[in-house]
């Protein structure tokens, strides 16, 4: 399914549930209906998550190597991690592979013009040993996959796991050049099963005028960069046009390449991501650069209402992977 099919698709479930506008989601939060809204919007992902997991499996003969690719907070790593669970429900055994363990040491990194690291270009990655890898992997054999350390800028001496496939086994791999064909170019493209990953959003503020999917992962990436690494609110805001702009080189002009796109918004997301939000956002004192978009955020903030009660948010569901409690290693 195509990029703008995905979203027309979650527009009509947007109307069959009576929730289209910010308004209809605010009514129904006031009415005390909003614990049907979210187990059939996470009913859904379910749902479609399963029908990818088919998919794949009907192809698993010619395609074994599964990439993941999307914008930053589109919940990528839950949704590979719930991929994986029905995978299993087929009877099939996936493995999971992290391109960011294949990041080259950071005295090699490329930089910017502005002498800055670029971590988001191709160049980053060690792209002739992740080939040798792949191939090696879809031949059966044996292969020593790196752990890349963050803290050092370098791979550790141990690696991170031993991994040689059985036949028909999967091999998952989520990163945000996974839909670029330069990434893996040693692996034909038939050989491959490609997955878009994005948010977005159904919601519409006027028949006009819908919610923006940029500004909606801003929110996801503010509230769990917050919760999982200490980054404030205001320098998350500073960094989104850097985010951006390796968006836009990196990752948009291959969306159009995946076998299949699915769509990580939740209906009624920032109905809790809200409350979050504010919290942060009401930190930033006026001298602040980023105080201006603060202040615009928070007045968007307060066109919804909010939900308090988490209790039926699952903790597979996607959103848990910012705002906590997921059962997956996901922050």
């Amino acid at each position: 399914m195509s990029f703008q099919k995905t979203l027309e698709a979650s527009q009509e479930w947007a109307r069959i549930l009576h929730c289209s506008y910010v308004t209809d989601l605010n009514e129904i939060i006031e009415k005390g209906d909003i614990g049907e809204l979210i187990r059939v919007s996470e009913a859904l992902h379910e749902k479609r998550i399963a029908n990818i997991a088919d998919e794949i499996a009907r192809k698993i003969d010619t395609r074994r190597l599964v990439l993941i690719a999307g914008p930053s907070s589109s919940g990528k790593t839950s949704f590979a991690q719930r991929l994986r669970v029905q995978l299993r429900v087929l009877g099939l055994e996936p493995v999971s592979i992290s391109m960011d363990d294949y990041f080259l040491d950071r005295e090699h990194t490329p930089k910017k013009p502005n002498g800055e690291y670029d971590f988001e270009c191709l160049g980053a990655i060690d792209l002739p040993l992740f080939n040798e890898h792949l191939q090696k992997l879809l031949a059966g054999q044996r292969v020593h996959v790196p752990k890349f350390n963050f803290k050092k800028g370098a791979r550790d001496e141990k690696p991170s796991a031993v991994i040689e496939l059985q036949p028909s086994q999967p091999v998952i791999i989520e990163g945000i050049h996974g839909l670029n064909e330069r990434v893996s170019s040693a692996i034909p493209r038939e050989q491959k099963f490609k997955i878009y990953v994005s948010s977005l959003t159904p919601l519409y503020m006027t028949p006009e005028v819908r919610l923006s999917t940029t500004q909606a992962r801003l929110f996801r990436r503010m509230v769990r960069d917050y919760r999982t690494r200490g980054t404030s609110a205001a320098e998350t805001i500073r960094r989104w046009p850097n985010v951006i702009e390796g968006e836009q080189k990196n990752i948009y002009p291959f969306q159009d390449e995946g076998d299949a796109t699915f769509n990580t918004a939740l209906l009624y997301e920032l109905g809790v991501l809200k409350k979050y939000a504010m919290y942060l956002l009401s930190e930033i004192p006026p001298e602040d650069s980023s105080y201006g978009k603060a202040q615009e955020l928070l007045a968007f903030c307060r066109y919804f209402k909010s939900i308090g009660d988490e209790k039926d948010i699952p903790n597979t569901s996607i959103l848990r992977e910012f705002i906590g409690g997921s059962c997956f290693d996901v922050g």
